[in-house]
């Protein structure tokens, strides 16, 4: 039960969504936003009496034992374990024979199964609520199919695309229609800096866009707010990008990121942005840095994108 946040059912049936904070153990900001989501949503029908819910929310907490010590993770990269593999694993394997990261994910694959199972959803929509370790700017990572980008459009905050041609085993991985007989779309919402309170409030935004977006609530429940704090903080930022490089981190490269980087910054070709046992590291063309690595764990040391023409 400590990895349930809560669950909300409407009056109707409806889309069943399945919502992930601290899916790293050191950003609590989504699970936060869900804990004021669902204290919200109890209390909705007494303020205005013509409120329906329409489906299903669940909010789960990625990775329990990580996020009570406040650590990114415990042995590997949660984030990076969904694979099929891992998941054949995971489910055939008793938990006390599994590594810290695949026990996380083998018992959110058991509620999540259950909850489809008992449910029976119309369609399944994962939100996956994340935070940076820089400063700078909020986007969205859509997974790749149309549907799930146009739930990413709608939360009102820079989309990224081919970022999961960069890396692998993320939850937009794994939870698309190959791997589920129900209909289904991912979307991961970075709602800002881990320690940032804004960051919070914008997760909750988002979350309320996409219950609206997918009908959980109607228009007419939204208020105006949700929308203008993710539109004004995302106005000077590039509505569309394109991933240009990620820069992977081994062990024992004793990488460090150049202080002062923030997301969507302007660098030029030949701009040093980081060193490691080798020496320096350059940007190898002109584009905008994202999620520059300001923290011990992590795999990743920075991503560079394009903004897409005509957005």
């Amino acid at each position: 039960m400590e990895r349930i946040v809560g669950r909300y059912t409407g009056t109707e049936k409806g889309t069943l969504l399945i919502a992930f904070g601290a899916m790293h153990g050191n950003e609590p900001a989504g699970v936060k936003a869900l804990e004021s989501i669902f204290v919200a949503l109890e209390n909705e029908p007494a303020r205005n009496p013509g409120f329906q819910f329409k489906g299903r929310l669940l909010g789960l907490i990625g990775n329990v034992k990580a996020y009570k010590k406040g650590v990114r993770f415990i042995e590997k990269d949660l984030n990076r374990q969904w694979t099929l593999d891992n998941v054949a694993l995971a489910k055939t394997t008793p938990s006390d024979a599994l590594p810290p990261e695949l026990q996380e994910l083998k018992k959110l694959l058991e509620i999540i199964e259950q909850e489809i199972e008992s449910y029976q959803p119309e369609k399944i929509v994962i939100l996956d609520l994340h935070t940076t370790t820089a400063h700078g700017g909020i986007f969205t990572l859509p997974a790749e199919d149309k549907d799930s980008e146009q739930i990413a459009l709608q939360l009102h905050a820079p989309v990224i695309k081919g970022l999961l041609k960069g890396i692998a085993g993320t939850t937009l991985h794994y939870f698309i229609q190959d791997n589920f007989k129900h209909k289904i779309s991912a979307v991961t919402f970075e709602s800002g800096q881990h320690e940032e309170p804004l960051s919070v409030n914008r997760a909750i935004a988002a979350i309320i866009n996409c219950l609206r977006t997918i009908a959980c609530i109607k228009q007419d429940d939204v208020e105006s707010k949700h929308d203008n704090m993710l539109k004004e903080y995302s106005a000077q930022l590039p509505k569309l990008s394109q991933l240009l490089y990620v820069h992977p981190i081994a062990s024992g490269d004793n990488f460090v990121m150049h202080p002062g980087f923030k997301n969507f910054q302007e660098i030029s070709a030949g701009q040093i942005l980081a060193h490691d046992k080798n020496g320096e590291i350059k940007a190898k063309e002109n584009g905008r840095i994202l999620m520059p690595l300001y923290q011990k764990q992590g795999e990743d040391g920075f991503f560079l994108i394009r903004p897409v023409d005509g957005y």
